[in-house]
């Protein structure tokens, strides 16, 4: 499950696009930030998550966060400013358990394109001429169709799939999706199929006609949609990336406990059958003409984590071994994963100290960024992003040796004792 929000130049205080996702996966699903340098290539094929893909000649730079397991990624950004993210939705329509993931759609339009329009066409062109499928889940069955926000400096759109049908939309000021279709009879572009169902039936609505209402109702995209919404529509004119931040830590409970989380939570907490998802990494972009900054935590839980500034200009440090589903030491996500799971395990008696900690060290980097961008070079936008790493693996290790597990519920410490034998992690 996942949710992003955009808003459009009109819409933020400095008039700027900003982008910004959270991607839930299963607890055990790491997910891995990496750079890829622009590349060329001369074999003729390029192998996705499931299928082979005709490759081309040059693949533009990305920053890419994706499960450890897939090509394709869950979010991301590209050299030219080019943003991208997508979500799961449930259909009446089949998807076949081989083919080309909405993930692997991402990456491919990152490698390949330079604006969200190209973008746009480009993913278009893919769901008309090979469709959508293939697991996404590595430990269970999980098939979908997707949504997509793509969006870049100038522009970004909304594309809302259902196979190979298809329809999409400018997006004016601000818009978020979720794990529902949004779009119902306003659209600026649609597939032909679309065009002509709309014609032979009066009022035709494409979310009502091809939602799938059991997963859609127990996702709870339709709630989570109507919050991130509600919350963009009261800030038009004055959205910074602040509040976006303050959005995707955010639980519907006021005084929220991972053992009570939701579904209908932003920050997703993992809680068993009824929740089996967990937002395992977060992105923020900052669309700036000049230098693009992309906020990324890298680790799980945002409420537990900092966005941390990226710039292709300048990189990623190094994070370690890359994570599988297995608990790795040396991993960067994986050693983040240990003190989240630690703390959840006493999170009231906790959250609110760490939270003001964890809220001060996000302001100090935020400064800092703002500053360097006055006058940048490549050295120093590494410093920073470096500095940013180092100073949040100073607050977890702090809190690691502060933290001391409490007493869970019986059903919530039962599901979280599953996850973690098999993570081979021991609590």
């Amino acid at each position: 499950m996942c949710d992003i929000l955009v808003a459009t130049p009109d819409a933020t205080k400095e008039e700027i696009m900003i982008f910004a996702k959270n991607s839930d996966r299963d607890p055990n699903e790491a997910q891995i930030l990496e750079f890829l340098p622009r590349q060329k290539h001369e074999e003729e094929k390029v192998k996705l998550t499931y299928v082979e893909f005709p490759q081309v000649k040059e693949t533009y730079a990305v920053i890419l966060s994706r499960p450890w397991w897939m090509w394709g990624a869950e979010m991301g950004a590209n050299e030219f400013g080019l943003v991208i993210g997508n979500t799961a939705v449930f259909t009446k329509l089949k998807v076949p358990e081989r083919g080309i993931l909405g993930m692997d759609m991402i990456r491919l339009a990152l490698e390949r394109t330079k604006s969200s329009r190209e973008a746009l066409d480009f993913i278009i062109s893919l769901i008309e001429k090979y469709g959508q499928g293939g697991n996404g889940s590595y430990e269970h069955k999980l098939l979908y169709h997707n949504s997509f926000i793509i969006a870049d400096k100038n522009e970004a759109w909304v594309v809302e799939t259902a196979d190979k049908h298809w329809v999409a939309k400018q997006i004016k000021d601000v818009y978020s999706i979720s794990n529902a279709l949004t779009i119902e009879n306003e659209w600026d572009l649609a597939s032909e199929s679309i065009e002509k169902l709309a014609k032979e039936r009066p009022n035709f609505n494409f979310a009502k006609y091809f939602s799938d209402r059991f997963y859609t109702h127990f996702a709870h995209g339709r709630e989570r949609r109507n919050f991130t919404y509600k919350k963009l529509s009261e800030k038009k004119g004055e959205i910074t990336l602040e509040y976006m931040m303050q959005i995707l830590r955010s639980h519907q409970a006021e005084d929220f406990e991972p053992a009570k989380g939701s579904m209908r939570d932003i920050c997703m907490h993992f809680g068993g059958l009824t929740r089996p998802s967990q937002t395992a990494s977060s992105q923020i972009s900052e669309l700036y003409d000049d230098l693009p900054v992309h906020w990324f935590t890298g680790t799980s839980l945002p409420c537990l984590s900092i966005f941390k500034p990226i710039y292709f200009e300048s990189g990623i440090p190094d994070l370690g071994e890359k994570p599988t589903n297995r608990y790795n030491p040396n991993s960067y996500w994986w050693r983040f994963e240990l003190f989240h799971r630690k703390f959840q395990m006493n999170y009231k008696a906790y959250i609110e100290e760490f939270a003001k900690e964890r809220k001060e060290l996000q302001k100090k980097i935020i400064e800092r960024e703002r500053q360097v961008r006055e006058n940048p070079s490549p050295e120093e936008l590494r410093t920073l992003t470096e500095w940013a790493f180092e100073e949040e693996k100073k607050l977890i290790d702090k809190w690691n040796a502060k933290v001391k597990p409490g007493k869970l519920p019986f059903l919530y410490r039962r599901n979280w004792k599953k996850v973690n034998v098999r993570a081979g992690i021991k609590l």
